[in-house]
């Protein structure tokens, strides 16, 4: 569908809820978040898809939504580190960032937990670290806490994985 050149409505579901917002059709899918919907846990830093801060679920994969278009997104399901947890439990992940003390700052954690949700999701986070690495390497912190990301992925994964072990029995 062509858009534009002004603005335009784009319905999305974020976090569930189906909304509609206004937007141009090149403003950035981080900038609909963060301005029309006050969703500012996911962060701007880079604005150029190098840093990984910006990282939402669209239809369950991580992208960086700097780098998206919110017209791209018609119809489809955004997830964002404010609609992970649910009725006041934090998500596995989310927890086990905590858990292993995966952060300093903080400010790239959301995105961290973001990625790190999408490749468990994905089926690519696995039980090697070096695989979680890999995994992980679009996403940049600062403070260097990537020990504790790692652990935490993988210990999410684990969690994760005998959640689902004890559903299917």
């Amino acid at each position: 569908m062509l858009r534009g050149p002004g603005a335009t409505d784009v319905a999305l579901v974020v976090n569930g809820e189906s909304v509609t917002v206004r937007a141009a059709p090149r403003r950035t899918l981080l900038d609909t978040l963060r301005e029309n919907l006050a969703l500012t846990g996911t962060k701007k830093v880079c604005d150029e898809g190098t840093c990984g801060a910006c990282t939402v679920l669209v239809d369950g994969r991580p992208v960086y939504s700097c780098m998206t278009f919110a017209v791209t997104c018609e119809g489809k399901a955004i997830e964002t580190i404010e609609g992970i947890a649910k009725d006041g439990e934090l998500h596995p992940v989310q927890r086990a960032f905590i858990d292993a003390d995966a952060f300093q700052c903080g400010f790239c954690t959301p995105g961290q937990i973001m990625s790190a949700i999408g490749l468990i999701q994905e089926g690519q986070a696995g039980e090697d670290p070096e695989r979680v690495r890999e995994g992980m390497s679009g996403n940049l912190c600062r403070c260097g806490a990537y020990a504790g990301i790692t652990e935490a992925v993988l210990e999410a994964q684990r969690g994760l994985a005998e959640l689902d072990r004890k559903h299917a029995a």
